[in-house]
Parts: C-alpha cells; sequence; structure tokens
C-alpha cells in the first residue's frame, strides 16, 4: 500500500534557504526498494512507525525497526528491504535545499549540521512520531491554512533531525549546490525505482513531458547512459539485493524483477556481475 502526495509549489524558507517539497509518502514496503541515490541539494527523511526492514547505506547494513530514523542525503546510495512476514510501513518526505552558501551556514549552526549530515540512522528521540502523524492528517483533510501548517511541520521535522543528530553519532558527506536538472532526475529516479520490473521508454518520455528521443538524450545528460542500460541497471541494482534473502529462490527472483524466463535473467545477471546469480548469492557474506 502506497500513500503519496505531490503538492505543487510547497516551498518556504528555512534559515535563509529555500526547501523545495517534492514527495510525501507513506508506504507500506511489500517489495525492495533497489540500490539508489539523489542529487545535490536533496534530502529524504525516512520514519519508520512499524515492521521490519534492512537498509543498506554506503556498503553498510542497518536493522529497522519501528521507531527508526534515518536520513540520505546527496549522492548516498541506498537500499530497502522489507521482512516479508511484518513489513515496515514508512513515513518519507523528499526535500530539496537550495541557497546554500558558506555565509548562511557561518550564520546558522542548525542550518549547517541539517547540511552537512548526508546520512543518519538511529531511533527517534525527539518526536517525529507526532510530527509525521499531524503532517498526513493535514495533507488528508486539507482544512484551512492546511499548506502553511505542512511548511511549519516540516521545518520542525528538520530541527527534530539535528536534535537527534547530538543525541548519537552519524556519518558525513557534504552536500553541493543543487542541478538544474534535479526536477526530472527525482521523476526518472522515481520511475526506475517503482517500475523497474516493465519499464516503458514511450511511458516515462510522457511523464517528463518529452519525446522519446528527448528522454534518451536526457538520460545520456544526466547519467552517461541509454534507456536500455538504465532498465538493466535497475533490475540488476534489484536483483543484488533480492538475493541476499534466502528464502527467495532465483526463479522466484526471476519473475519479482519482470523477466520472462530464468535463462533471461540469468544470462543478463552474468553479463552484469561476470557471475551466475547462485555463484554471486554464495560469495556474498
Amino acid at each position: 500500500m502506497q500513500v503519496k502526495y505531490s503538492e505543487p509549489y510547497i516551498h518556504f524558507s528555512f534559515e535563509k534557504c529555500t526547501v523545495d517539497v517534492l514527495n510525501i509518502i507513506f508506504e507500506r514496503f511489500e517489495r525492495t526498494i533497489p540500490l539508489h541515490s539523489h542529487g545535490d541539494g536533496s534530502y529524504e527523511i525516512h520514519y519508520i512507525q512499524e515492521g521490519y526492514g534492512q537498509l543498506t547505506a554506503e556498503d553498510k547494513r542497518y536493522d529497522i525497526t519501528p521507531n527508526t530514523l534515518f536520513v540520505t542525503g546527496p549522492h548516498v546510495r541506498h537500499a530497502q528491504t522489507p521482512v516479508p512476514q511484518d513489513p515496515m510501513q514508512e513515513y518519507c518526505i523528499y526535500l530539496r535545499v537550495m541557497g546554500d552558501t558558506p555565509k548562511n551556514r557561518e550564520k546558522s549552526i542548525l542550518l549547517s549540521q541539517f547540511l552537512d549530515t548526508a546520512f543518519w540512522f538511529g531511533q527517534d528521540r525527539h518526536g517525529m512520531s507526532t510530527l509525521v502523524k499531524q503532517l498526513f492528517d493535514e495533507l488528508e483533510k486539507r482544512r484551512i491554512g492546511y499548506r502553511k501548517q505542512i511548511e511549519m511541520l516540516i521545518a520542525q521535522m528538520m530541527i527534530c533531525m539535528v536534535r537527534n543528530y547530538e543525541s548519537g553519532m552519524g556519518t558525513e558527506k557534504e552536500a553541493g549546490d543543487t542541478s538544474q536538472e534535479e526536477g526530472r532526475a527525482f521523476l526518472i529516479e522515481e520511475y526506475f525505482l517503482y517500475e523497474y520490473q516493465k519499464p516503458s521508454l514511450k511511458e516515462l518520455a510522457g511523464r517528463l513531458l518529452l519525446s522519446e528521443r528527448q528522454t534518451q538524450r536526457l538520460l545520456q545528460n544526466l547519467y552517461g547512459k541509454t534507456f536500455l542500460q538504465k532498465k538493466v541497471e535497475a533490475r540488476m541494482s534489484a536483483a543484488a539485493v533480492l538475493l541476499q534473502d534466502p528464502e527467495k529462490s532465483v526463479t522466484v527472483i526471476a519473475e519479482e524483477l519482470g523477466y520472462s524466463s530464468l535463462e533471461h535473467f540469468s544470462a543478463e545477471f552474468r553479463r552484469y556481475y561476470g557471475m551466475s546469480p547462485r555463484k554471486y548469492r554464495q560469495a556474498r557474506p
């Protein structure tokens, strides 16, 4: 189950920077989110209300339990896998911070700590649960002034994150300037993340409001790859995560990834990783 809000033009001032809210999602995970990352200035705040799973971030694994809170900032590669018997239920806010300057950071310790902490994982100790529930209540009921309330709630979430950073250690990674193509890059990333089973160049082009040729050119400019290469990359990233689950057979994984046959999947996997899926699984710790 996924509840997704893409409210247009939600942006507000935060410590002399501008925050654009690109996506607000609540999801009960019944599928794997393959390894991916976001561009300059982009941050995802993840709060797990219930359930269990595993996060892979920066080549490390973390066990997700109820009340887990983590942030994935610019260029942090991460993937999520649910526990099938009790899948995680996650609130996720995807935002982009613009106007980052050394002068602004010098004047605001709060801004500097938020922007400099590109990855943090831990248990929430500062009321994130209450904030996300209020946020989704505003989005669902849309009472008068709800957009202003949303802006204030997300600003409070950013403060909540920094307070959590002070309560525990995190892994830092510097953020940079935002990219002009970030909006379209976000749509592309979302498409390959959620629809890697049966991606279509025509459908992606329609979502980007571009021709198929323009979409291919955009993919080359952003990633140096064709649509087919991005499709294979997305499926193979998902395959690598799915193979970590010993309960799933290679045949089942091939079906979940949208392949018409086990042979087709195995051949493509071997070309991409240089070994069969079974050998890859055996080689993993």
